[in-house]
Formats: C-alpha cells, structure tokens, sequence
C-alpha cells in the first residue's frame, strides 16, 4: 500500500467512529425522519468498517490471541447494554430479547462466521488449517453455556414457562461467568499455544506478511483501542436508533418479533465478521475461529450474568428459553461443528454446511 493510500485509510478510520459517535449524540433520543435513519445507518457501517481497522492495529500490537479476545469482548460488553436499553424500555414484548439476541449471536457466530471464513479460506488455500484443540474447547464452551442458559429454562419445573426461578437464574450467571474467565485463563495463559495460527508445512519459522510488518507504536496502539471503543458504541448506539424503525417494520409485515433479536445481533457482530473474513484470507484461520467461537461464548458468559443481574430492577419475566425448533437448530450446529473442528483441516465442504444452517435459521426465523 503506498504512503498516500496509507495515509487515506487512516484519515477515514480516524474520522469514521467520530462523526458515527456525533450522529448517535444528535439522534438520541428523537423519533428520526426516514432520511435520518439512512445517515445513521450509512454511520453505522462507517463506524463497523472503522472498528474492524483499529481492532487489527491493536491485535497487530498485543498479539494472538489477545487481539481477537479484545474485539469479541469490546463488542459483547457493549451489546450487553444494548440488550438492557431495549430491554428496559420495550415492555412486555422486550421479554425475550435477550433469548433472542443471544441465541441469533450463537447461530451467526458458529454457523454465519465459520461458514463464511472457512469458505474464504478453502477457496484461497483450498484447505483451511486450524488448532483442533483449540477450536474444539472453544466449541465445547460454547455447547455448555448454550445448554445451561438457553434450553434447561425450558425444561426445569421451579417457575412456570421457559424461565429460571431466581435462585437457578443466579446459578446459571454465576457457573457463566466463571466458566468465561476460565476460558480467558486458558486462551491468554496456560494453553496460549492451542489458540494461535497453525503453520503450514514448509512454513515453519517463516514469519507471515503481519508479522513481518513493524508493530505500532504504543502511541498509535492506545489511539486506536480509544478509536476502536467509541466506533464499538457508536455501532451498537446507532443500532438503538434504527431499533424502532426495525420493530416497527417487523411489526407492519407481520414478522415474528424474535426477528428484531436478528437483525440486531447481525448489526454487532459486523466487525467481528469482516474481521474474521480478512483473516481467512490471510491464512489466519485459527485467529478467525477466536473471532467466531470467542464471540459466541462472551455472548452468553457476559450477557446471561448482566442480564440476571439487571432484572433486579426490570420489570417483566425474563424469558431464556428456546423452543424446539431452535433447539433443533442449535443441537444440528453442534453435531456439524465438532465434526468440522474434530479435524483440524475443513474444506469448501464444511463452509457450505456451516452456511447452509446460518440460512436455515434466518429463513426459519422470518418464517417459523
């Protein structure tokens, strides 16, 4: 890239999350014009393309995998405040948004994110290459808090409905949360190996083009994870903008309104997407399985505890569990990734799989 080129990328990532954060000031709290929603949307996509730039800077700068843990944990604490916003001032139809969101960022994670990188990866290097250790701890993680937080609701007897009495709700957040942080120990720490990039054979000891590169300083590191935290609120405040307009849509066309949960989580995790995909095609396919399964357990592991922890004070049930059809669904994702991961290697094969069930669940999600 030259100099100028360079220079233009970082004008633009530099200015992007910052009108993005003025367009969320000057919107908050108004009911937007049609014309008004298209220019927060044009700023939230500046400000989801901005997030993707500064969160490689910084992974360039800490290293694998504490790259992609600093953007699936950026974008999780903020969803989560999301969640509470709309949660907290949508009534009674806003008591399965979290289910809603959670379960739509598990399936988009594990099936839309792997599919895609997987694919990207095989039709670049015809085979993708990744940890199976790794991957699959990752993998069994996300089953196990998927389980606990989203289908025992809909079996256990203490509470009528597909809800968690209060003392199984706080079991529930508690086991989340201590089953994340020993998660984070394992992927930065114990077991750091397991969840880096797997070299190909002949490549050992060659240094990719990344890592080639000279590393940020620590002066453009810290502008860039500042950069990064306001295009992040800025993604997911400018998502709360455009929410009425999309319940409202949902709403006039007769839609399922776990379909807000949909859209929504598809809005957050745009820059953990484009992130993955690029690193795919870097031949990065271990950093993109962080990315993705890294994402799907923040989002239980933090959003699950928060939410329990808010609905002290929100009024309403809070409904966590899945029915069948979606568990359907997650049980199929289940099967078909750990036999993706199992291996270590996936070809075009597995990615037409993992996409084929993100399409069935967006299909199924419009149309149950």
């Amino acid at each position: 890239m030259s100099s100028t080129t360079a220079g233009m990328a970082r004008q633009w990532t530099t200015w992007g999350p910052v009108v993005a954060a003025v367009g969320l000031a000057l919107g908050w709290g108004r009911d937007l014009p049609g014309f008004a929603v298209v220019l927060i949307v044009l700023c939230l996509f500046a400000a989801v393309l901005s997030a993707v730039h500064h969160a490689e800077v910084v992974a360039h700068r800490v290293g694998e995998p504490y790259g992609s843990l600093v953007l699936a944990v950026a974008v999780t604490v903020i969803e989560v405040g999301l969640i509470v916003t709309l949660m907290a001032g949508g009534g009674d139809k806003a008591t399965s948004y979290a289910r809603d969101t959670v379960f739509a960022a598990v399936m988009i994670s594990c099936n839309g994110i792997v599919g895609l990188s997987l694919l990207v990866g095989a039709l670049r290097n015809r085979i993708a290459v990744f940890n199976a250790e790794g991957s699959g701890g990752e993998l069994a993680i996300v089953c196990t808090l998927a389980t606990m937080t989203l289908v025992l609701p809909t079996f256990t007897t203490s509470h009528p409905g597909p809800e968690f009495s209060t003392a199984q709700l706080a079991f529930a957040a508690v086991s989340s949360l201590l089953l994340y942080a020993v998660f984070v120990g394992v992927q930065t720490v114990r077991h750091r190996d397991y969840f880096l990039p797997v070299p190909r054979p002949g490549q050992e000891g060659h240094e990719s083009e990344d890592e080639h590169a000279a590393p940020p300083t620590a002066r453009a590191t810290w502008l860039s994870l500042g950069l990064l935290v306001v295009a992040l609120v800025a993604v997911v405040g400018n998502a709360k903008l455009i929410s009425p307009t999309i319940e409202d849509g949902v709403e006039s066309a007769g839609l399922p309104k776990a379909v807000v949960g949909v859209i929504i989580a598809l809005m957050v995790l745009l820059p953990e997407t484009l992130a993955a995909v690029r690193a795919a095609r870097r031949d990065r396919m271990q950093t993109s399985m962080n990315l993705a399964y890294g994402s799907a357990i923040a989002s239980i592991g933090l959003t699950i505890p928060s939410i329990a922890l808010a609905s002290v004070w929100l009024d309403g049930p809070l409904i966590l569990g899945l029915g069948p059809l979606h568990m359907v669904l997650l049980v199929l994702t289940a099967v078909v990734s750990a036999l993706t991961v199992v291996p270590g290697r996936a070809t075009l094969l597995q990615g037409a799989v993992h996409l084929s069930i993100f399409a069935a669940f967006v299909f199924l999600s419009f149309s149950p």
